[in-house]
């Protein structure tokens, strides 16, 4: 969920791309012809982007959309208007003319193809599947090495033992940027680990942005996430493999690459038991559970039976993974499936809080793989006292989360300051921003207090 951004970019193969901005934004004010992300306004550009590994990439000083909620095409979105909607209040509908832009440029960006075929037009083809590795030992010690695979039982997700385990970790921002992956490095996925008390770690692989997996990128995009998934393997700790749909909206857009996708993952890491697959994001744009995102859901899920993964699978549910309680009673014909609830402290309150409580009191099993400490935006202030109040809650019911985001951009989102090399955190609070702090905090107050289910 953050501010939403596009800019107009020409590469050059031909690729032309908006690009966004992300968070689960909400409010909207579409009134500017201008598109600002943060503190920065961007007029369209044709200028190219910087080549990195021979293709035309993504690189810092370019427009980064925050991952969100909100039609792309609508401009900011503030979340201080009386008269807009937060997208966990009401589902905003896209409107045609918006709809229509965005499925040209990405159909142009995908070498003409169509919605669920086409892609890597422009860019590397695609690594040949790998075998399978063989599973990996974990080092005494470390969360996996403890706790063994995961599986869900009732409401909750159990460890190898039977017991009751809450996944505590942070997610990445983009990985197509340099900047933002380089928090995949073993050096600072041990401090997250030792300093922060992560247990595991969220990689957020874009699909339709600049640079993503369905824009001609998708050899490059599964590179950072294999080299992701090896260096948090390396340490014990969990990772999750995240699908991470935001402009695209409707997870069935590009359901023909999500199975190729997870297909390839499953046969690579069916014998890992620390792998975990996310398969849509933040459906938004008015895709719904029982029309979209079941649907797409279940056919990604049956792909990865059939290759021989067991692992634990994730699935995103309508209004960027706020309508939870649309799953009841229709859930995916597999048992080892979570259904992902996103909040932002400063915009979801208690009325999302119930609809958790609800859906934990109906037996639903949920994880929270993306929250933030501030508005939708990614912006505004960073309001503790909610924040604390979800801890709470998810502390109490032994429910997950993934905080959103391990990055190092200039927003309230972000757990770093600008400039802090992403490569080499260090422990403390020294490079850390006022989110960072609360969550640093909070993980190592739930590491103490839940120290069995953690």
């Amino acid at each position: 969920m953050k501010k939403i951004s596009l800019r107009t970019l020409a590469a050059a193969m031909s690729l032309m791309m908006l690009l966004t901005g992300c968070s689960e934004g909400n409010e909207t004010d579409s009134s500017e012809a201008r598109i600002t992300t943060a503190s920065q306004s961007y007029e369209e550009s044709s200028e190219a982007p910087e080549t990195t590994q021979g293709v035309k990439m993504p690189t810092e000083g370019d427009v980064i959309p925050w991952e969100g909620e909100g039609d792309p095409l609508a401009g900011e979105k503030s979340s201080t208007t009386a008269v807009s909607t937060t997208k966990a209040q009401t589902t905003t509908t896209t409107t045609k003319a918006a709809a229509t832009t965005t499925k040209a440029a990405a159909q142009q960006n995908n070498g003409g193809g169509g919605n669920n075929g086409g892609n890597n037009g422009g860019g590397a083809k695609p690594a040949v599947t790998p075998k399978p590795a063989v599973a990996p030992t974990f080092a005494s010690g470390t969360p996996v090495q403890r706790h063994g695979a995961l599986r869900v039982s009732g409401n909750h997700i159990v460890d190898s033992h039977g017991k009751v385990f809450m996944l505590q970790g942070m997610s990445t921002h983009g990985i197509m940027w340099e900047t933002f992956s380089n928090i995949l490095s073993t050096n600072s996925l041990r401090v997250l680990r030792d300093d922060w008390r992560c247990n595991a770690v969220r990689i957020a692989m874009y699909t339709e942005e600049w640079g993503g997996y369905t824009t001609g990128y998708a050899s490059q995009a599964k590179k950072k996430v294999t080299d992701g998934v090896a260096n948090a393997t390396s340490l014990g700790m969990y990772v999750i493999i995240d699908w991470h749909i935001l402009h695209d909206g409707n997870p069935q857009t590009h359901q023909s690459e999500a199975i190729a996708f997870f297909k390839e993952m499953a046969e690579t890491y069916k014998n890992y038991s620390n792998v975990i697959f996310e398969l849509c994001n933040e459906p938004n744009g008015g895709a719904n559970w029982q029309s979209n995102i079941k649907p797409y859901c279940q056919a990604v899920v049956n792909t990865i039976r059939a290759a021989g993964a067991k692992n634990l699978v994730i699935c995103g549910t309508g209004t960027w993974s706020q309508d939870i309680d649309k799953v009841l009673g229709n859930r995916l014909s597999d048992a080892n499936c979570l259904y992902t609830l996103h909040f932002y402290a400063n915009t979801h309150t208690d009325w999302l809080r119930q609809r958790l409580q609800n859906c934990y009191n109906s037996g639903l099993p949920v994880l929270v793989t993306e929250f933030g400490t501030c508005d939708a935006s990614g912006s505004g202030y960073v309001n503790e006292s909610q924040t604390r109040a979800w801890y709470n809650l998810l502390k109490n019911l032994k429910v997950g989360w993934f905080n959103w985001s391990a990055a190092n951009k200039n927003e309230t989102a972000s757990a770093f300051k600008a400039g802090t090399n992403l490569a080499n955190i260090s422990a403390g609070e020294s490079q850390l921003t006022q989110s960072g702090r609360l969550i640093r905090t909070l993980f190592r107050e739930n590491a103490a207090a839940n120290a069995a289910y953690v």
